[in-house]
Formats: C-alpha cells, structure tokens, sequence
C-alpha cells in the first residue's frame, strides 16, 4: 500500500523548523530584550539620566543559533549596577540634577528586572512565541 502525501508532510516539517530556527527565535529573542529591559528600565538609578538613555540592545547570529545582549553603553554602567547598599533617595553633588537612587531604584537592577520582575512575562512571551 503506497501512501500519499510523505513529501509533503517532510517539506512543511522541514519549513517549520527552518522559521522555529530562524525567524521566529530571532523574534522572540528581540521581545524578551524588550519585555526584559521594560522591567529594568522602572529600578534603574537616575540622576542626569545619561544611564537609561544610553540603553541598547543587539542581536546578532551565531553558528548554532542567535545571541540577544542587552546593556548601557554608559561608561560607569557595570559599576553602578554592581553597586553596594540602598542609598535611595541620596544627592550625588553640588551638580546632580537628581537622586543617585531614585526612589523605585535598586542595585543589581539589570538582573533583577529580568530574572525577578519580568521572569512572568518573558516565559509568557517565549510560550506564545513557540506555539505552532
């Protein structure tokens, strides 16, 4: 008994794999940035704003798939998320034009609003970004 159809079936199976690893990660990797930095962006210290207005992120392919990295291209970004204590609310100088830790602020506020704050919504955003 021949069956019919097995080309085809191979072809679309072969078309959706080829969008899952392509297209669609490479969608999905861009939104979980957004969604990520989204919740990074309402913890992170403020006093002239050059921090947060110097956000960025990239996304680039590699050989067995894609790298998504997101970041401040601020000079003294790494040292003020790695920064010790919870100085909210203190005056940086005589120039600041606000709080070194604003008031909603935290430390290690990169990895908090991707790993603590937005882990919902990113796992939301890669479940939806998968269905077929």
């Amino acid at each position: 008994m021949t069956v019919k159809g097995v080309s085809k079936v191979n072809k679309n199976i072969h078309r959706i794999t080829n969008d899952i690893a392509n297209n669609r990660t490479q969608r999905i990797i861009q939104q979980v940035m957004i969604v990520g930095m989204s919740f990074v962006a309402p913890i992170t210290p403020r006093d002239t704003s050059t921090l947060i207005n110097s956000q960025y992120r990239e996304l680039k392919p590699v050989p067995k798939g894609w790298i998504g990295r997101v970041g401040y291209t601020a000079n003294y970004a790494a040292f003020v998320n790695n920064a010790k204590g919870t100085a909210k609310g203190k005056r940086t100088g005589k120039k600041s034009q606000g709080d070194y830790w604003s008031p909603n602020a935290e430390p290690h506020f990169v990895e908090k609003g991707f790993q603590r704050d937005g882990q919902q919504a990113i796992e939301q955003v890669i479940k939806d970004g998968y269905k077929i």
